[in-house]
């Protein structure tokens, strides 16, 4: 075995047991499944036969779910409304033995919903016919801000890192990132950010994780422009974050990391390009990549060991995680 795959191995070593506070929006997914054998009468539309509902931690509870599957302690900070879906997003949690405590419950916020509806004849594989997202915006009050801050400074003399996973729904809001982030630095935490929409509102992290897509969108330019090509918006987007590190991600054509100083680095997808499913792979790049640099990686070892953990996660169906053992094999077996 050659020294870079004993030093990832190395690195993995350190996993476990290692906190880091999950800052962001907390979306409950419900799988909803039934059979579908005629049309109906009333329009011109199947006529579904309920057979069950499967419920699952969506958005940062992804995150949360990943670094938990790699052995990590993740402590989930955010904003749940005071409403069933709430419940069953913090039931679902501590199912998995992971403290609710600071998450923060507002009656004026409902807790995003999201339906999908899967369909077949009894004996075939069900497909997803429909999706029905029922959302809503943290408000912007400053009880909630104020919450939001005291939750985070009191743990932040307890993890070794800040993951942000920000799906658009305010519960990382830039004014309390903006005054906790003095606080981030002080204590040496690596910040590190997946957000949806607004990467350039949270400025000098650790690292940020947009795909291409997002990098487009955050810097204007029309995402269906194959003229950019990814270094433009790599370095572009390094020198508007202010951030240490950009981990661009590509899909199928793998990953560049982008760091102040250094040239860019390319990182080859692993595995086949014969992708399963990217449902939730983004949650795993971010959470793969942060638990590594607090087990010692450096930028380009965590960004590898990122890009073993998405190849094999996007192999999966639907949003899944990776475990050490997987992580450990993959390196292990690779040419």
């Amino acid at each position: 075995m050659d020294k870079e795959k004993k030093n990832l191995l190395e690195i993995i070593k350190h996993f476990d047991g290692k906190k880091i506070a999950v800052w962001g929006d907390y979306i409950l997914d419900e799988y909803l499944y039934g059979y579908t054998r005629r049309i109906s009468r009333e329009a011109p539309v199947l006529i579904l036969s309920y057979r069950n509902s499967v419920f699952s931690l969506g958005g940062a509870g992804n995150s949360l779910l990943n670094l938990k599957a790699l052995g990590a302690k993740p402590i989930p900070v955010g904003i749940l409304g005071a409403n069933q879906t709430g419940e069953k997003i913090e039931n679902l949690i501590k199912s998995y033995g992971i403290s609710s405590k600071y998450l923060i419950k507002n009656s004026d916020y409902k807790t995003p919903l999201k339906t999908r509806i899967f369909a077949g004849e009894e004996s075939t594989r069900k497909q997803q016919i429909l999706r029905i997202d029922k959302e809503s915006k943290v408000p912007h009050t400053q009880k909630i801000n104020s919450a939001l801050i005291d939750a985070l400074k009191e743990l932040g003399n307890q993890v070794c890192a800040v993951l942000i996973s920000d799906y658009n729904y305010f519960s990382v809001k830039k004014y309390v990132y903006n005054k906790m982030l003095p606080f981030f630095k002080k204590n040496r935490l690596p910040i590190t950010l997946d957000s949806r929409f607004r990467v350039l509102d949270f400025k000098k992290t650790t690292v940020s994780t947009p795909n291409e897509k997002e990098a487009k969108q955050a810097l204007g330019i029309n995402i269906y422009d194959d003229k950019k090509p990814f270094e433009f918006l790599g370095t572009r987007l390094l020198k508007k974050t202010e951030s240490d590190s950009i981990l661009l991600t590509r899909g199928s054509k793998g990953m560049v990391l982008f760091s102040r100083n250094r040239k860019p680095y390319n990182i080859n997808i692993y595995g086949t390009d014969e992708i399963v499913d990217v449902t939730g792979a983004g949650d795993t790049v971010i959470s793969t990549f942060t638990l590594a640099m607090t087990s010692g990686a450096k930028p380009r070892q965590a960004a590898k060991i990122a890009n073993y953990a998405a190849g094999i996660v996007v192999m999966k169906k639907g949003t899944a995680t990776v475990s050490k053992k997987e992580l450990k094999e993959a390196i292990v077996l690779t040419n």
